[in-house]
């Protein structure tokens, strides 16, 4: 009975956004504000059939409910209780849920905030989302339904991929379409002001918090999904450049921009047709991620389906989506305007060049995820395009991307004077190359990327820090008063650049200074890896809820003291005929982790064994959540809170 209701909720979701999409639009066309009307109550019905629909798919996949086909496929009775409910959107066709209902959220948050908004507007941004919801809705019904029925039900499930029976499955999906599908909302605003011609402050302000939103949620769980990969898998890499990370990537580094350009939309009126662009761009790259991932062109981790149906379902709706965006960019592009002039050196021109950086930076990563595709494709044959294309094409781009994000707080908006910022810049380039030196010389070890690494991240925090000294320097007040009169979208800024300094520095040490060790150990043997001894006191067998495991035992010392025990485990699942999964055991710390893992067992008792030392990698990860809390801090700024400078704008519009 469950599964029925949901499957006549997503009915219903179907014919509400078809509602949604439809007659707000055509009632902002003709100026009918009983229409547009419409747009409030169809988004809130929506969302909440699609939460009734995802409420029971999860329900089905809690309590074992083997007659769903979708739960039979990738759940099993012996799974924790956490892992069943993200089994809900482990499979293709949950996450095509999960990604609809998350859609349909955000058009209700939309609805709701949108008393602010001009009814038109509201009209417009709904009626687009409904639109993108529909065809999502479509391709699930007809090509993915959930809640296919199985008789008769087996005994048992076939579980949950292994790989993804851990609590990285709990929150890195979810975070990661809140993200992707958050995007839709810029897009809707964009769509919207094209449809309208208002591109004016008051629209990038009404837009700019939404887009800092899905880019927080984007930036955690690609975050997330990288510290996953990086205990998981059992060799400590943090990134893979895997087509499907690549995926999630692309959308993010042009949402970066779009943030950008935004800023410089609402203070300064120029970027208009770029932020249009940008805000099109980072919404049809998240729909060229969904159709990746679940289309069955690529063979990853991460992909869901290999069902042709599907793909050319979704390759279709990825065409008409994005063909019909760009259409009618070109079409009134030309009626928009350029916004306002800026001289050669300014904030402005540092921020478009920084901008134009990170699309073509998106534009290289996109080559070396689809180039192998097009070749199988043409029966050309198969290439791997792996790490060193990456890292050889999109480093050099990020080199001087972030010697401007240094210097651009320090500049001024229109226009700069040359040997001003000069004077501003020089004291913090040379404090950064003497700490740039200084970091390799105490790591023991000299090395060239690392100090470049460094000089750059400390640049970015010496910049921040003088642009915080001039924009105090002229203010009333005692010290804390003044720092306390500088808006939150000033210390969301910098504090998110800090974050990019510290992810930076994190990058640099691991790369230049991780070691490791493959060996074979017997009980009682020792490895030294970095200045750390591994013994291993041998290994020992565990039963866990759906699982065996063997689990080692090793005493991590230094200099003769011992630090811990370290337990890594091999497992074995019951319901899995896959090959053993290894969980590594870290010690972490702030200047870096010791790491290792188990290999395979030797016929002679033996144990392959793998240690290493990862110097400050978890400042990877600390810098995205201080990138995270800065747009967080950016977006909470007053001035999108506040009604009264609101309905000022919208009365201005």
């Amino acid at each position: 009975m469950i599964p029925e209701i949901g499957h006549f909720a997503l009915i219903l979701c179907l014919a509400l956004s078809i509602v949604q999409g439809v007659l707000p639009l055509v009632g902002a066309a003709r100026g009918s504000r009983a229409l547009m009307a419409v747009a409030r109550p169809a988004s809130l019905a929506n969302a909440f059939f699609a939460t009734i629909a995802f409420g029971a798919l999860a329900y089905s996949f809690y309590v074992s409910d083997f007659t769903v086909l979708n739960v039979a496929n990738n759940s099993n009775s012996m799974l924790p209780a956490m892992y069943k409910i993200a089994a809900t959107w482990g499979s293709h066709e949950g996450s095509i849920l999960f990604w609809s209902t998350t859609l349909a959220w955000w058009g209700a948050a939309v609805a709701f905030s949108a008393k602010r908004l001009p009814t038109d507007m509201v009209a417009r941004v709904t009626g687009v989302m409904g639109l993108v919801g529909m065809g999502f809705l479509l391709f699930m019904l007809f090509t993915s339904n959930p809640f296919l029925r199985l008789f008769p039900a087996p005994a048992e499930g076939a579980d949950l991929n292994p790989l993804l029976q851990d609590p990285g499955m709990v929150f890195h999906p979810p975070l990661l379409y809140l993200g992707y599908v958050g995007f839709a909302v810029p897009f809707a605003f964009a769509i919207a002001a094209l449809i309208s011609g208002r591109l004016d402050a008051a629209w990038a302000r009404w837009m700019r918090p939404w887009t800092t939103a899905a880019w927080i949620l984007l930036t955690l769980g690609i975050a997330l999904g990288s510290y996953w990969a990086y205990y998981e898998l059992g060799w400590g890499g943090w990134w893979f450049w895997d087509p499907v990370e690549n995926s999630s990537f692309m959308p993010w580094l042009t949402g970066t921009a779009l943030i950008h350009s935004l800023a410089v939309t609402e203070k300064r009126g120029c970027f208009r047709i770029w932020t249009v662009l940008l805000a099109i761009l980072t919404f049809s790259l998240s729909l060229l991620g969904t159709f990746l991932v679940r289309s069955g062109v690529l063979t990853s981790v991460h992909a869901f389906a290999t069902d042709p149906e599907r793909g050319l379902f979704i390759l279709a709706f990825l065409i008409i989506v994005i063909g019909l965006s760009f259409l009618l960019f070109a079409w009134r592009a030309p009626t928009v305007g350029l916004g306002g002039n800026f001289g050669m050196i300014s904030r402005e021109s540092m921020l478009l060049v920084n901008n134009v950086l990170l699309v073509v930076a998106m534009g290289a990563v996109l080559l070396g995820t689809l180039y192998p595709l097009f070749l199988d494709a043409l029966n050309a044959g198969k290439i791997s395009v792996g790490p060193p294309y990456f890292d050889a094409v999109f480093g050099p781009l990020m080199l001087p991307m972030v010697f401007l994000m240094a210097m651009g707080p320090m500049a001024r908006w229109k226009e700069t004077n040359l040997v001003e910022l000069a004077r501003r810049v020089a004291w913090c380039f040379v404090a950064a190359l003497v700490v740039g030196a200084a970091i390799p010389l105490l790591m023991g070890e000299w090395g060239h990327w690392v100090f470049v690494g460094c000089t750059l991240a400390a640049f970015v925090v010496f910049g921040a820090i003088e642009d915080i000294r001039g924009q105090i320097r002229h203010a009333q007040g005692s010290f804390f008063a003044k720092l306390a009169r500088q808006p939150r979208a000033f210390w969301g800024m910098h504090l998110a650049h800090v974050g990019v300094a510290v992810f930076i520095i994190g990058v640099a040490l691991v790369k230049g200074y991780q070691s490791e060790r493959d060996v074979r150990m017997f009980e009682g043997d020792t490895v030294t890896v970095a200045g750390y001894t591994f013994t291993f006191n041998g290994v020992t067998n565990e039963r866990g809820p759906n699982y065996t495991a063997d689990r080692g035992d090793f005493t991590l010392s230094k200099d003769g003291k011992e630090l811990q025990h370290l337990y890594p485990e091999k497992r074995k699942y019951f319901s899995s005929n896959s090959m053993p999964m290894t969980e590594a055991a870290i010690r972490h710390s702030i200047t870096g982790d010791v790491y290792v893992s188990l290999g395979v067992p030797s016929s002679d008792g033996g144990w392959v064994v793998r240690a290493y030392s990862k110097p400050f990698v978890t400042w990877i990860w600390w810098g995205t959540i201080l990138m995270a809390i800065g747009g967080f801090i950016a977006a909470s700024d007053r001035r999108y809170r506040a009604k009264k400078k609101a309905k000022n704008a919208s009365a201005a519009a």
